[in-house]
């Protein structure tokens, strides 16, 4: 694939592996079960959203650690495949890759997840590639690896005037320091809750509190919905929305992480949010077709393809959010 055009992104996070386990049922406190299939699967927020970015075309730089372990080899292998140089990778010694621990039984699952190294994954390390952020398009972050080190990621990413996306998953409350940081947030409607310090039932609050994030110093607000789509607010603007599309589910895992991916790639590319947060949404719905986090990514002609006839129709979940016209009313 030819990158002369393509945009350059550094994603800085978390790689697990991930141990996912099929049963019947699941153990109760101290009870056995026996397990009817087991997949190790490449993970992690940062890892997942990397690899989706590479299968659409961007050149992709990735910042973050793992262990010299077994599992922390075929991660790294897994991103070789996708065309991605390791150069920003950490190797920690004794101390082992993060893990994702997955049970999936009656139609639910159960997440245990160890950092392991990700935890290693240090301010220090942002200092060390600064030249490599400096270069780059856009910066895309998660909360996988430690507060400080996104912070600082941040922080050198705006002194050097670069496009700063933050995925704010596993949700926690952000310093206001750093919420000045970031120009794109895209929380789910569970961590646009915790960082607005609000709650509501349905999705009428949902406008408030993308304002009190836009309030704090951040450029603009994407709020995932799952298969609803995803709604979007500007400074100045009104209330918009993107409608879920409808694709055969195989697997969700990694859905989140695909459309974070796709709002940076096309925002990279000088797309506007709408256009950005429309393919997104495209790219996410097509990613749940195929099993397994990193494997179900599509690529851009994968996309192009499936999206072509233009079955997407802003405007339908609109009437969801009654946002207020332009004039306040």
């Amino acid at each position: 694939m030819d990158h002369s055009s393509a945009p350059h992104i550094a994603v800085i996070g978390s790689l697990n592996m991930d141990v996912v386990v099929e049963a019947e049922r699941p153990p109760k406190m101290g009870e056995t079960v026996s397990g009817q299939k087991v997949h190790f699967l490449p993970g992690g927020k940062g890892a997942n959203q990397a690899v989706a970015l590479a299968r659409l075309g961007a050149r992709v730089s990735m910042i973050g650690s793992v262990g010299r372990d077994a599992f922390g080899d075929e991660l790294k292998r897994a991103l070789m495949m996708e065309g991605m140089t390791l150069d920003a990778l950490k190797t920690v010694e004794e101390v082992a890759t993060g893990t994702a621990h997955i049970l999936i039984a009656q139609g639910d699952n159960q997440i245990v997840v160890v950092p392991g190294a990700n935890d290693h994954c240090l301010p220090c390390d942002i200092a060390l590639h600064e030249e490599m952020i400096a270069q780059a398009d856009a910066v895309l972050l998660q909360l996988e690896i430690p507060l400080e080190t996104v912070c600082c990621a941040a922080e050198v990413a705006k002194k050097h005037r670069k496009l700063v996306i933050l995925n704010p998953a596993p949700a926690r409350k952000l310093p206001d320091k750093a919420l000045q940081n970031i120009d794109v947030i895209t929380p789910n409607q569970f961590e646009l809750g915790l960082l607005a310090e609000m709650e509501w039932t349905g999705t009428d609050g949902i406008g408030p509190a993308m304002e009190k994030l836009l309030n704090g110093g951040i450029g603009q607000v994407v709020v995932t919905l799952g298969a609803k789509g995803a709604a979007f607010l500007e400074r100045g603007k009104t209330l918009r929305a993107i409608p879920g599309i409808q694709t055969p589910v195989v697997d969700t895992t990694g859905a989140g992480d695909a459309f974070n991916a796709g709002l940076a790639y096309a925002l990279a590319t000088k797309k506007s949010l709408a256009d950005a947060v429309r393919f997104a949404v495209q790219v996410s719905a097509l990613s749940v077709t195929k099993m397994g986090a990193q494997k179900g990514m599509p690529t851009l002609d994968e996309v192009r393809a499936f999206f072509r006839s233009g079955q997407a129709d802003e405007g339908t979940l609109l009437k969801i959010f009654r946002p207020e016209r332009e004039d306040g009313t």
